[in-house]
This record gives structure tokens, sequence and C-alpha cells, in this order.
């Protein structure tokens, strides 16, 4: 590399710098806050104690790229979390993220004591398998524990297997929120979802307003929880299911047809589940092209009509989360206030869950960097067409 690749690579690196010291580090209420600057430096981070630990848990599928991983690993330790348990995304046993005895590990030594209790427990991937691991999992010292040190799990999909059981067992939260391999390790995460996440992650007040008009005004408080609409209703009659009443169910999925939601709606029904809640919230389904093979006007809004008629409980849409890019973080199992707004949408408040310090964080080294440094960084990219060596060829 000559001297003048490398003066423009130290120029790069200096700007990039400057740049995200420059990024607001706060916990806020709002959505989908816009990235603003602040000129007060970042605080130091404290790197003993539990209060920034972060284990990590690989419950169903494996992820298909180690250097995602790292790459979420990188990311989540330079915001300020001491990660453990690493060689859990590395693990791999037929179509699962390990054997199931490894996979209880994760959790087992927690409720054991054989690990200290982390602040956080964050999911590798979806897939399949958490729900083989239920039985062997000490729930109810498990959510002891999460108590006792305000720990944090978050994760969906498959995931909400494990959020289920906590709930019922362990009379304990989650957080339907990001993973390792799905959005830290995504080459380029999404503003939106790491903004919702530092902000709800740090604030023991948080709102989520869907401005969509509804066919319903409702004031409903109680516990809101549920998660991926295949697992509840796999879960149906289970011990593992939650025994709410008078609650808020989420519900979303992904890549189903509308006969196969409505199948899956109608076990939650006929388990007594649905007839038993104030409201029911759905998620972002991702239907896209999806049709029925058999008559395609039979949609999604047609299940809901349906399910309306059969429970006489409210069914509300496009809460921001599901299998999409961009989704809000918040907690499964605490406290909400669901309130129907004057434009016709509707709010869920939370309260009730524990929470991040932000003081022991660099968080918003997660968000993306301004628009003005990644085209600097863009261009990069496209020098040293004279040279053999790459842009990070220093680093390979």
């Amino acid at each position: 590399m000559n001297a003048l690749q490398q003066g423009r690579r130290n120029f790069l690196r200096a700007s990039a710098a400057l740049a995200g010291t420059g990024l607001l580090q706060a916990c806020g209420n709002t959505s989908k806050p816009e990235v603003k600057t602040n000129s007060t430096p970042t605080p130091p981070v404290r790197r003993s104690g539990r209060n920034n630990s972060l284990r990590i848990f690989a419950s169903s599928g494996y992820g298909e790229s180690t250097s995602r991983c790292e790459l979420g690993v990188t990311r989540l330790s330079n915001a300020g979390f001491m990660v453990s348990n690493q060689q859990a995304y590395m693990r791999r046993y037929q179509r699962f993220a390990g054997s199931d005895f490894e996979r209880i590990a994760d959790f087992q030594d927690v409720a054991s004591g054989r690990v200290n209790t982390p602040k956080v427990l964050m999911g590798v991937r979806g897939g399949y398998g958490a729900m083989r691991l239920l039985p062997k999992i000490d729930w109810e010292s498990l959510g002891k524990r999460m108590h006792e040190h305000g720990t944090m799990l978050y994760g969906y999909s498959d995931v909400t297997a494990l959020q289920l059981a906590l709930l019922a067992k362990g009379n304990m939260c989650s957080f339907a929120g990001p993973m390792l391999y799905s959005e830290f390790g995504k080459p380029q995460m999404n503003e939106f979802t790491m903004r919702s996440f530092i902000d709800n992650s740090c604030n023991p007040h948080m709102t989520v307003s869907v401005n969509y008009a509804q066919n319903y005004q409702i004031n409903a408080d109680g516990i809101l929880w549920g998660g991926n609409l295949s697992v509840l209703s796999a879960l149906a009659g289970s011990p593992y299911m939650p025994a709410i009443s008078g609650g808020i169910l989420f519900i979303e999925d992904v890549g189903e047809q509308p006969y196969r939601i409505e199948r899956m709606l109608q076990t939650l029904y006929l388990s007594g589940v649905m007839n038993r809640q104030q409201a029911i919230v759905l998620g972002n389904f991702r239907m896209g092209g999806i049709k029925d093979v058999y008559d395609s006007s039979y949609t999604l809004n047609s299940v809901i009509q349906t399910m309306v008629r059969l429970t006489k409980v409210p069914v509300l849409t496009g809460f921001p989360f599901g299998h999409i890019a961009e989704k809000v973080t918040f907690p499964l199992g605490a406290k909400a206030s669901l309130r129907s707004l004057s434009n016709g949408g509707y709010q869920i408040s939370f309260s009730d869950y524990p929470t991040l310090n932000p003081m022991e964080f660099n968080l918003n080294t997660l968000l993306p960097p301004p628009p003005e440094v990644e085209n600097i960084l863009d261009c990069n990219k496209g020098l040293g067409n004279d040279t053999s060596v790459n842009d990070s060829g220093d680093e390979m």
C-alpha cells in the first residue's frame, strides 16, 4: 500500500470515527425516531459486573454463516456487551444448532447456577427445535434467577416456545426483538430496528403507536403475550402455554396461506385461548403474493372476519413486528395498556419489565453511520483499481 492510499485510508477512518461520536446515545419513547447528533462525549463503558453481560443461546436452527455471527458479536461487543457462550453459534447437529443436550445447557446452566446469570440472553436465530428442549429446562429456577438479576431475553419466531414456557412456568417476561444472526449480523443493520432496540430496551415505559385505521374503539389493560402463531398453536393444551385471562394476545407469522393461518387460529380458539383475551393484535404476516390455492379471494382479511365472529374479541392489525426488516422491540408477558387513537389507529403502552442502563454501554455504535460517512466509505470501495490490495486487505 503506497503513501497516498495509506493517507486516504486514515482520512476515511478518522471521518467515520468523528461522525460516530456525534450520534445520540439516548433512550426515548418514539417508535421510529430520527438519528440526531449530540456534542456530548460518549460515556465510558464499565467492563465489570453483570450489568452488561450477554449470553448467547442457540435453541433452534444453526447459523449458516459463522462470519455473520462473528460480525454480530463484534458489534455487540463494541456496544459494550460482554459476550459469552460464543460456541453456541458454531455448533451443528442435523438441522439444529447443536444436540438437544447442548441447546438445553444454554439455559439449564443458568437455571442451575453453573454460570452467572447474565443481564441479556440473546438468541442466534429461529427455525425449528426449541420445543424439543422445554421439558428439560427448570423454568421456575430460570425465571427466578432472571427476575432477581433483571435479565432480558431477546428473540422471536421459534424462540416463542421458550418465551411461552418462561412466562407459563417461570412467571418471567421476555422481549420480542432482534437476534444475533438475524439482525445484528446483517451486512447492513436496519436503523429503525436498531433504534427501537436501543430506545425500548432502556426505557422503563414505552409506547408503540399504530396509525392504521381499525374497526374498533377499545380501551384494555392486561398482560400482552404471544408470539409466532405456528408455535402458539403447536403448544396449545400443553403445560407450556400460559394461562392468561383478560390479556392482549399478540400474533405474527410468515409464509403461510390464509387457510393455514385460520387452522392455527381455530386451534387456539378450540383450546379456549382466544376467547379469554380482551383483544388480539396481529403483527406483520408478510403475505406478499401468497394466495389461497383454491380461492384467491379468501384472504387474511377473510380469516380475521371469521375469527371475530367466532370469538367476539376485537382483532387489531398493523403492529410493526414480524419476519420483516423493520421491527420494534417490545416486552412479552408485561403489563400493557391498549388505547384507540383519534385518528382511528391505536397505541400500546408497556410497563413493569427489566431495562438496560444506557450508561453501561455505547449503544449508539449499533446505529448505521450518517449518510455522508456511508457515501465516503462506498466511494472508498471503488478506489485501488491500480493495486491488487483491496479495501480490507490489511485485515484479511
